[in-house]
Order: structure tokens, then C-alpha cells, then sequence
């Protein structure tokens, strides 16, 4: 066994090495996997696990397979900011994530100035992709809606429904909550009602026995809440507690059964703002199916985590490259394509077009929607 003979095979094998890693191509999944929130992070790796399956199953991309990284920013900016130049120094450049937007925003200056493509799933301030395009970041966007069409959605439907109603509206000093706090209160001032009361609280907190007090004090018949499901069930759990009872009407954010474990009999009726249940529609039908079979309820974030796999893959077919910035440009190029939520197509920013939504009540545990 000669030297040149050891050396030959060891190049070999490196090289081989090589080959095999470049057979595969690599999507980071980033998200709350622990903590308050980690029922969004499980929603967010189901549906790009399920995705990558699929996919792979039919080929991969280009015939590449699809290899996922998961990452737990626990929608922490900080740590959101951490997560995302680790993943970016280890060569990972497409990102499906954030959730939260104060996690989003901050860690999409890490993705652009590396060049890779964050594609959020969730993350609905309208910050994240108007910042993007005012600094010239092409590879900042998100399969989900905003705010602010949210706010123009159900603002003015608040004020027609509940004319000559006491409503108040609450946030919890989040970028989302008090985003889409903010769209809410606009759109529902210029359809003519003027909330009884504007506050904001502190997310994390156990005791909201003082915020009742005022709600209860202001006579609030109805309270829209720009927060989570942790926040949002103990407010009315310590509301019922003391035999008081309000309208609550929430953004996307409650669409996790945690929900109602956390209220329990006191979030019966509450209702949530969520784009038109993607389950329903045929396209999802095989991933529903295939997920629910694995024991997941493919509900709230789950689908639109799966078609952000959807998207990357479909957006580096037609830029015939897996570079950021080509497959970010082909995606933008108007012609709609496929995913399990149904046809999709971005605009310049990055954001979706034609999105439609839902009113969602809960009832006994569960949730559907209702007629508007």
C-alpha cells in the first residue's frame, strides 16, 4: 500500500464527500421551538418536514433532496438575531421563518446583507417587507399576509357589527400586537366607531386582574387584542372569574388548541382573523391528509409553512439556480404557481397578492368559520 496509492483514495473519498453534500440542498426552519409560543414553531417544522417529504419523494429539486435545519429563536429578537447569522455562517441560505415579526424584522438585516432568501410564514408587520424595499433587499419576503390588509379586513366590520357597542382596544407592546393593533383601531375609527379605551400590556405576565378592572370600568362590550393565545386566555379566564363577560376578538396569533387549554370554558365565542382556511382547499387535500395521519392537526400556521418549502423549490426550478437572489427574482415575476394554500403570486416587495380572509369562532374546544 503506497503513499501515492493512500493519498489517491483519501482525495477520493473527499471528493465523494463533496458530491454526496451537493446532492442535497439545505432549507433552515426557524421558529418559537420552546417556549409560550412553541405550538407555532411545531406548526412551522410539521409543514416544511411534510413539504420536504413530498418533494422529495417526486425527485427533490433538480434532483437534489431537500435537507431541513431547525432552529428555535423562541421569538426572542435577540436570540432570532443569533439564530440567524449561525445559520447563515453555516451556508444555510433559505430561511423558512420567522414567526413572531419582532423576531423577523431584526434577523432579516443578517439574511440580506449574507444574500440568503428569508421567506416568512407568519410574520404579518408591514415593517418586515417595506423596510426590505426601502434599503434595497430583494431577498426579504413572506407567504402570509399583513397587518395592515388585516386591519382594513376587519376594522370596518368591528364598527359596522358593533355600532353603538363599547369596544376596546388592547396590545402587548409587541411589533405584531401593536401592529396590528394599530391597523385595526385606524380602520375601525374611519368606519366611524371610536374605541373607550386604548391600552397596552406586558406579555408574559400572570395577573391581568388590573387591566379587567379597567376594561370592566369602561363598560367594554367588545375588546380587540393584538397579542398571543398565553396573554389572550388568562384575560378572559380572570375576567370570567369574575363573572365578567366581553366579546374578544383577536388577530391570527389564537389559531393553536393552547388556546383554549389556557381559557377553557371562558374562550367560548372568542374570535380571530385568519386567511381563508387553506385546509379547505383542494390543493391541500394530500398534505392534510398525509399530516393529520401522522397524528398533527395541519391547523393554524402549519400549511403556510409548506408552501414556503413550495416556494423555494418551484423558485429555483424556474431560475434554473439555487442563488438567493435569482430565485427571490423569479418568484417575483408575476406568474402565479401552486402551493398547498392555493395559488400564490408576490409582489415587488415580497409580499402575496389577493389575499382573503376568514372569521374564526371558537366553540367548545374548537374553531371554524363563521358567516360575515
Amino acid at each position: 500500500m503506497t503513499k501515492k496509492w493512500i493519498l489517491a483514495t483519501a482525495i477520493g473519498l473527499l471528493m465523494g464527500a463533496n458530491v454526496a453534500s451537493a446532492a442535497d440542498i439545505t432549507f433552515g426552519v426557524i421558529g418559537p421551538m420552546t417556549g409560550p409560543l412553541a405550538t407555532i414553531g411545531d406548526q412551522f417544522k410539521q409543514g416544511a418536514q411534510a413539504a420536504a417529504d413530498a418533494i422529495n419523494a417526486k425527485g427533490g429539486v433538480g434532483g437534489r433532496q431537500i435537507k431541513l435545519q431547525i432552529e428555535d429563536d423562541q421569538c426572542d429578537p435577540k436570540q432570532a438575531v443569533s439564530v440567524a447569522n449561525r445559520v447563515v455562517a453555516n451556508g444555510v441560505t433559505f430561511i423558512d421563518g420567522h414567526a413572531c415579526s419582532g423576531s423577523s424584522i431584526p434577523a432579516s438585516a443578517v439574511y440580506a446583507e449574507s444574500g440568503a432568501l428569508m421567506m416568512s410564514p407568519a410574520s404579518s408587520n408591514p415593517v418586515l417587507t417595506d423596510d426590505a424595499a426601502k434599503k434595497g433587499w430583494p431577498t426579504i419576503m413572506r407567504l402570509y399576509t399583513r397587518d395592515d390588509a388585516q386591519g382594513a379586513f376587519i376594522g370596518p366590520w368591528i364598527a359596522k357589527k358593533y355600532a353603538g357597542k363599547n369596544v376596546a382596544v388592547l396590545d402587548d407592546k409587541t411589533a405584531y400586537g401593536q401592529g396590528v393593533a394599530n391597523a385595526v383601531r385606524e380602520t375601525m375609527n374611519a368606519a366611524g366607531l371610536k374605541e373607550v379605551l386604548r391600552e397596552s400590556i406586558n406579555a408574559g405576565e400572570k395577573d391581568y386582574s388590573v387591566l379587567v378592572a379597567k376594561l370592566k370600568d369602561a363598560k367594554a362590550d367588545v375588546v380587540y387584542f393584538g397579542g398571543y393565545h398565553p396573554e389572550a386566555g388568562l384575560i378572559l379566564r380572570q375576567a370570567a372569574e369574575l363573572g365578567y363577560k366581553f366579546q374578544l376578538i383577536m388577530p391570527d396569533s389564537i389559531a393553536s388548541p393552547e388556546f383554549w387549554q389556557i381559557a377553557g370554558p371562558a374562550g367560548e365565542g372568542t374570535m380571530f382573523v385568519f386567511p381563508s382556511d387553506p385546509r379547505a382547499k383542494p390543493e391541500a387535500k394530500e398534505a392534510v391528509d398525509k399530516i393529520s395521519k401522522g397524528g398533527f392537526s395541519p391547523e393554524g400556521f402549519t400549511l403556510f409553512s409548506y408552501a414556503v418549502i413550495q416556494a423555494f423549490a418551484e423558485g429555483i426550478q424556474r431560475a434554473g439556480s439555487d442563488d438567493p437572489a435569482k430565485v427571490a427574482e423569479a418568484l417575483k415575476n408575476g406568474q402565479p404557481f401552486n402551493t398547498v394554500v392555493g395559488a400564490v403570486t408576490f409582489d415587488e416587495k415580497g409580499d402575496l397578492k389577493n389575499a382573503s380572509y376568514d372569521i374564526n369562532q371558537w366553540h367548545d374546544g374548537k374553531y371554524a368559520p363563521i358567516a360575515q
